[in-house]
Protein backbone atom coordinates (compact mmCIF):
# COMPACT_ATOMS: atom_id res chain seq x y z
CA UNK A 1 0.00 0.00 0.00
CA UNK A 2 2.93 2.61 1.02
CA UNK A 3 4.89 1.27 -2.06
CA UNK A 4 2.02 2.64 -4.49
CA UNK A 5 1.38 5.71 -2.78
CA UNK A 6 4.77 6.97 -2.83
CA UNK A 7 4.88 5.35 -6.39
CA UNK A 8 2.74 8.14 -7.76
CA UNK A 9 3.30 10.83 -5.65
CA UNK A 10 6.11 11.43 -7.48
CA UNK A 11 3.87 12.26 -10.42
CA UNK A 12 0.95 14.31 -8.06
CA UNK A 13 1.61 17.77 -7.40
CA UNK A 14 0.31 17.66 -3.98
CA UNK A 15 0.46 21.61 -3.10
CA UNK A 16 -1.16 22.03 -6.62
CA UNK A 17 -3.90 20.13 -5.38
CA UNK A 18 -7.27 20.76 -4.22
CA UNK A 19 -9.80 19.06 -1.92
CA UNK A 20 -13.59 20.57 -1.66
CA UNK A 21 -16.62 19.49 0.59
CA UNK A 22 -14.50 19.15 3.56
CA UNK A 23 -17.67 19.44 5.43
CA UNK A 24 -19.22 16.53 3.89
CA UNK A 25 -15.78 14.43 3.97
CA UNK A 26 -15.45 15.19 7.49
CA UNK A 27 -19.34 13.80 8.22
CA UNK A 28 -18.34 10.72 6.11
CA UNK A 29 -15.29 10.06 7.70
CA UNK A 30 -17.20 10.05 11.17
CA UNK A 31 -20.18 7.89 9.94
CA UNK A 32 -17.55 5.18 9.32
CA UNK A 33 -15.73 5.41 12.10
CA UNK A 34 -18.64 4.94 14.35
CA UNK A 35 -19.57 1.97 12.67
CA UNK A 36 -21.88 3.30 10.19
CA UNK A 37 -21.21 2.52 6.23
CA UNK A 38 -20.04 5.03 3.91
CA UNK A 39 -19.86 4.47 -0.16
CA UNK A 40 -18.41 7.06 -2.51
CA UNK A 41 -20.19 6.95 -6.16
CA UNK A 42 -17.10 8.45 -7.84
CA UNK A 43 -16.33 8.95 -11.13
CA UNK A 44 -13.24 7.52 -12.55
CA UNK A 45 -10.74 9.04 -14.62
CA UNK A 46 -7.29 7.54 -14.16
CA UNK A 47 -5.87 3.44 -12.92
CA UNK A 48 -4.34 5.74 -10.14
CA UNK A 49 -7.31 6.59 -8.57
CA UNK A 50 -6.94 4.67 -6.00
CA UNK A 51 -3.43 6.57 -4.74
CA UNK A 52 -5.16 9.84 -5.96
CA UNK A 53 -8.14 9.09 -3.06
CA UNK A 54 -5.16 8.31 -0.62
CA UNK A 55 -2.84 11.39 -1.35
CA UNK A 56 -5.71 13.65 -1.30
CA UNK A 57 -6.99 12.02 1.84
CA UNK A 58 -3.76 11.77 3.32
CA UNK A 59 -2.72 15.55 3.27
CA UNK A 60 -6.14 16.62 5.12
CA UNK A 61 -5.26 14.14 7.70
CA UNK A 62 -7.61 11.23 7.00
CA UNK A 63 -4.40 8.98 6.70
CA UNK A 64 -6.20 5.80 8.38
CA UNK A 65 -9.53 5.87 6.76
CA UNK A 66 -7.97 6.41 3.62
CA UNK A 67 -5.83 2.89 3.71
CA UNK A 68 -9.36 1.45 4.90
CA UNK A 69 -11.44 2.08 2.21
CA UNK A 70 -12.53 -0.50 -0.38
CA UNK A 71 -12.28 -0.68 -3.92
CA UNK A 72 -14.70 -2.20 -6.37
CA UNK A 73 -12.25 -3.01 -9.27
CA UNK A 74 -12.86 -4.28 -12.95
CA UNK A 75 -10.68 -7.72 -13.42
CA UNK A 76 -8.03 -6.49 -15.46
CA UNK A 77 -6.49 -4.70 -12.14
CA UNK A 78 -5.15 -8.71 -11.51
CA UNK A 79 -4.55 -9.45 -14.40
CA UNK A 80 -2.50 -7.11 -15.99
CA UNK A 81 1.15 -7.01 -15.18
CA UNK A 82 1.76 -3.75 -14.52
CA UNK A 83 -1.30 -3.15 -12.49
CA UNK A 84 -0.89 -6.56 -10.22
CA UNK A 85 1.89 -4.88 -7.83
CA UNK A 86 -0.53 -1.90 -7.21
CA UNK A 87 -3.66 -4.22 -6.51
CA UNK A 88 -2.06 -5.91 -4.54
CA UNK A 89 -1.51 -3.34 -1.91
CA UNK A 90 -5.39 -2.39 -2.08
CA UNK A 91 -8.35 -3.85 -0.21
CA UNK A 92 -9.99 -4.51 -3.76
CA UNK A 93 -13.41 -6.48 -4.68
CA UNK A 94 -13.43 -7.17 -7.87
CA UNK A 95 -16.30 -7.49 -10.42
CA UNK A 96 -16.23 -8.13 -14.23
CA UNK A 97 -17.79 -4.93 -15.63
CA UNK A 98 -21.05 -5.54 -17.92
CA UNK A 99 -18.81 -4.17 -20.62
CA UNK A 100 -16.52 -7.07 -20.86
CA UNK A 101 -18.49 -10.06 -19.53
CA UNK A 102 -19.44 -11.05 -22.74
CA UNK A 103 -16.47 -10.69 -24.61
CA UNK A 104 -15.91 -14.09 -24.59
CA UNK A 105 -19.28 -16.40 -24.30
CA UNK A 106 -16.94 -19.49 -22.86
CA UNK A 107 -16.06 -17.83 -19.63
CA UNK A 108 -19.03 -15.52 -18.88
CA UNK A 109 -20.65 -18.33 -16.51
CA UNK A 110 -17.43 -18.28 -14.49
CA UNK A 111 -17.11 -14.72 -14.86
CA UNK A 112 -20.71 -14.42 -13.39
CA UNK A 113 -19.82 -16.94 -10.31
CA UNK A 114 -17.37 -14.72 -9.61
CA UNK A 115 -19.19 -11.93 -9.34
CA UNK A 116 -21.70 -13.64 -7.04
CA UNK A 117 -18.72 -14.06 -4.76
CA UNK A 118 -17.88 -10.92 -4.85
CA UNK A 119 -21.25 -9.46 -4.21
CA UNK A 120 -20.87 -12.25 -1.03
CA UNK A 121 -17.53 -11.02 0.05
CA UNK A 122 -19.04 -7.10 0.03
CA UNK A 123 -22.48 -7.53 2.29
CA UNK A 124 -20.14 -9.44 4.41
CA UNK A 125 -18.04 -6.55 4.96
CA UNK A 126 -20.82 -3.86 4.64
CA UNK A 127 -22.84 -6.16 7.80
CA UNK A 128 -19.57 -5.73 9.87
CA UNK A 129 -20.23 -1.94 9.74
CA UNK A 130 -17.56 0.75 9.71
CA UNK A 131 -16.98 0.19 5.84
CA UNK A 132 -15.73 2.40 3.20
CA UNK A 133 -16.54 1.71 -0.34
CA UNK A 134 -15.68 3.51 -3.58
CA UNK A 135 -17.05 2.42 -6.48
CA UNK A 136 -17.74 3.90 -10.27
CA UNK A 137 -20.71 3.59 -11.49
CA UNK A 138 -20.37 4.20 -14.76
CA UNK A 139 -18.37 0.96 -15.10
CA UNK A 140 -15.07 2.34 -16.21
CA UNK A 141 -12.98 5.41 -16.77
CA UNK A 142 -14.06 8.66 -18.10
CA UNK A 143 -12.50 9.01 -21.72
CA UNK A 144 -11.40 12.33 -24.04
CA UNK A 145 -13.59 13.28 -26.76
CA UNK A 146 -10.98 12.81 -29.81
CA UNK A 147 -13.01 15.32 -31.75
CA UNK A 148 -13.78 18.29 -28.82
CA UNK A 149 -10.73 17.27 -26.83
CA UNK A 150 -12.86 17.32 -23.70
CA UNK A 151 -13.34 14.87 -21.30
CA UNK A 152 -16.77 14.15 -20.84
CA UNK A 153 -17.95 12.67 -17.27
CA UNK A 154 -18.96 9.04 -18.38
CA UNK A 155 -22.88 8.34 -17.62
CA UNK A 156 -23.64 6.46 -14.06
CA UNK A 157 -25.67 3.67 -14.91
CA UNK A 158 -28.60 4.04 -12.86
CA UNK A 159 -28.89 -0.50 -12.11
CA UNK A 160 -25.52 -0.11 -10.08
CA UNK A 161 -26.74 3.15 -8.34
CA UNK A 162 -29.79 0.84 -6.90
CA UNK A 163 -27.66 -2.39 -6.08
CA UNK A 164 -25.62 -0.90 -4.19
CA UNK A 165 -28.69 1.12 -2.31
CA UNK A 166 -30.25 -2.95 -1.72
CA UNK A 167 -27.12 -3.96 -0.41
CA UNK A 168 -27.16 -1.42 1.95
CA UNK A 169 -30.16 -2.30 3.21
CA UNK A 170 -29.42 -5.55 3.38
CA UNK A 171 -26.54 -5.10 5.61
CA UNK A 172 -28.99 -3.91 8.31
CA UNK A 173 -26.32 -1.60 9.10
CA UNK A 174 -27.12 2.07 8.30
CA UNK A 175 -25.38 3.24 5.08
CA UNK A 176 -24.72 6.48 3.63
CA UNK A 177 -23.95 7.39 -0.24
CA UNK A 178 -21.94 10.28 -1.05
CA UNK A 179 -21.11 11.95 -4.62
CA UNK A 180 -17.17 11.68 -5.12
CA UNK A 181 -15.87 14.16 -8.33
CA UNK A 182 -12.36 13.13 -9.28
CA UNK A 183 -9.90 14.75 -11.21
CA UNK A 184 -6.93 12.85 -12.57
CA UNK A 185 -7.05 12.25 -15.99
CA UNK A 186 -4.30 14.31 -17.12
CA UNK A 187 -1.90 11.75 -14.56
CA UNK A 188 -2.48 8.70 -16.42
CA UNK A 189 -4.96 9.25 -19.45
CA UNK A 190 -6.65 6.04 -20.26
CA UNK A 191 -6.54 5.07 -24.10
CA UNK A 192 -9.39 7.01 -26.09
CA UNK A 193 -11.13 3.66 -27.03
CA UNK A 194 -11.83 0.96 -24.42
CA UNK A 195 -9.62 -2.32 -24.91
CA UNK A 196 -10.97 -6.06 -23.68
CA UNK A 197 -7.61 -7.26 -23.35
CA UNK A 198 -4.40 -6.06 -21.17
CA UNK A 199 -1.18 -4.37 -21.30
CA UNK A 200 -2.50 -0.90 -22.62
CA UNK A 201 0.70 1.95 -22.64
CA UNK A 202 0.87 4.04 -19.92
CA UNK A 203 1.51 7.57 -19.69
CA UNK A 204 2.37 9.77 -16.90
CA UNK A 205 2.59 13.35 -16.11
CA UNK A 206 3.10 15.42 -12.88
CA UNK A 207 -0.35 17.49 -12.58
CA UNK A 208 -2.62 18.86 -9.62
CA UNK A 209 -5.42 16.07 -9.23
CA UNK A 210 -8.27 16.90 -7.26
CA UNK A 211 -11.27 15.69 -5.66
CA UNK A 212 -14.52 17.27 -4.53
CA UNK A 213 -17.18 15.32 -1.91
CA UNK A 214 -20.83 16.23 -2.70
CA UNK A 215 -23.41 16.07 0.01
CA UNK A 216 -24.98 13.39 1.54
CA UNK A 217 -27.70 11.69 -0.90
Amino acid sequence: YVWGCNFFRFFIDVPESKILGMDSLQKAMDQANNGENVVFFANHQSEADPQVMSAMLEKVGFCDEASRINYVAGHKVTTDALAIPFSMGRNLICIHSKKHIDTDPETKTSKSKQNLQAMGGMLKKLKAGGCLLWVAPSGGRDRRDVESGKTPIAPFDSKTIDMFRLMGRKSKVKTHYYPLAMVSYELCPPPDFIEAGVGEQRNFRFVPVGIKVGEEI
